[in-house]
């Protein structure tokens, strides 16, 4: 395929196969998204206090964190279509349990669980994406799919609202999204599987444009080395891209916990907290597809720096603003800029991971990769929240700036020497 990036020849397979890769994705994220905004209220229903309702949302961070290297190892073995079918059929199964037995242990069991599904799901289709797509316009194809998460979690709480008015009830929103799993499997079980339809699909990898050959889309038999001899085989990129990837994921991770914190510090009223932070998130999610363009046609760290930049120094500014005179006019602007970088981001993690991962067998260096970022979005609440306590939460703004802007310096660093350009154009 020699075509260009915007031919007619790679927009028809983009949308040939576009509805059967992206609906499951979308599935999964509004039903993700109805629930998650509600998950300290639905502990608080069932009697857990402020801070065990903290520790049981937390839950579905750190299920997501344990559940990558398992899903790792998952993918390798049994294929992406039966890791997907197993972990809508797990999280389906615990949804129901959760809307049928409420009680607090079996909800805070759940919310793992379902973290640990989100990680499955996740990372096999970004395992599938990673083998099958061609590099022409992989970065777009993956911007997408960073695209359906952003769509779950700004459509999700929407519909959770329009539910709970419709109902009286916060637990419709569990029901909701056992619908969506068991959508989910039906379609991935019963549709047309892209794994076979992207066999006889030509695609070109980085090697096949060097050589010129095609090659299909499927996974090259080769040893299986397994997960944790993967990790140490590529400790070297893990260890630095890897780093930096885990900066941009902590500076994304730090605008949701930061921005609500510091328009309630300067006291705003909660509906006008809510009017900045939607408005922040619709330029987020109206952004994501740019990030993409600019990856296929200059290269990924044409649009990792520019979105590390945007958000290191949007926190570093926001930091000073906090005793000023116009602080909820800087509070807003910043929150607008930090939308901006944020959707200029999306599926930069997912592109890189797969552009820097083995084409014999993706998945475990995936889950290796995967775990890494995970783990920069997790331990930024804490930091923000210990560094609030110590000193101030401008402190904390400041501390998050120079984690995006050492990300930057990261990615200059390193992206290159792992991840040299290659001219996508003919």
């Amino acid at each position: 395929m020699t075509d260009r990036p915007d031919s007619p020849a790679v927009r028809d397979v983009l949308w040939r196969f576009g509805p059967m890769v992206y609906a499951p994705t979308v599935l999964f994220a509004i039903g993700e998204g109805a629930v998650l905004p509600l998950i300290p209220s639905l502990a608080g229903s069932l009697g857990a206090d402020v801070a065990l309702s903290a520790l049981i949302a937390s839950m579905l961070v750190v299920g997501q964190l344990i559940g990558n290297l398992p899903a790792g190892w998952a993918v390798a073995r049994v294929g992406e279509r039966a890791t997907m079918i197993a972990a809508g059929a797990l999280a389906l199964v615990v949804s129901l349990t959760a809307a049928l037995l409420p009680s607090l242990p079996v909800f805070a069991g759940a919310v793992f669980l379902i973290g640990f599904c989100a990680a499955a799901f996740g990372l096999a289709r970004h395992s599938f994406m990673t083998t099958r797509v061609p590099v022409l316009f992989r970065a777009r194809a993956l911007s997408l799919l960073g695209g359906t998460f952003r769509l779950g979690m700004f459509t999700g709480p929407f519909i959770a609202a329009a539910l709970i008015g419709l109902f009286g009830d916060e637990r419709a929103t569990i029901w909701f999204f056992a619908v969506c799993l068991a959508a989910l499997i039906v379609l991935v079980t019963v549709g047309p599987d892209p794994e076979k339809q992207f066999v006889a699909q030509p695609v070109h990898s980085l090697d096949a444009e060097d050589s010129g050959e095609p090659v299909t889309g499927s996974i090259p038999v080769a040893e299986r080395i397994g997960v944790f001899r993967t990790m140490w085989r590529h400790r070297g990129v893990l260890s630095r891209v890897g780093l930096a990837a885990a900066c941009l994921s902590a500076v994304r991770s730090a605008r949701q916990v930061v921005l609500p914190l510091w328009g309630v510090s300067i006291g705003l009223d909660a509906q006008t907290i809510a009017l900045v932070v939607g408005i922040s998130g619709a330029l987020d999610f109206a952004l994501f597809y740019a990030s993409g363009q600019v990856m296929d046609r200059f290269g990924r760290l044409w649009a990792a720096l520019p979105a590390m930049i945007l958000m290191g120094s949007g926190f570093l500014a926001l930091s000073v603003t906090h005793d000023g005179a116009s602080a909820e006019m800087w509070f807003a602007m910043f929150a607008a800029v930090l939308g901006v970088g944020n959707g200029l981001s999306s599926g930069i993690l997912l592109t890189i991971g797969a552009d820097l991962a083995p084409k014999d067998d993706p998945a475990p260096f995936l889950g290796s990769w995967r775990t890494l970022t995970d783990a920069g979005g997790a331990t930024t609440p804490l930091i923000v929240t210990g560094i609030t306590a110590i000193s101030s939460l401008s402190f904390a703004a400041g501390a998050v700036g120079l984690i995006g802007l050492l990300g930057a310096v990261a990615f200059v660093r390193w992206l290159p020497r792992f991840l040299p350009h290659v001219d996508r154009r003919p």
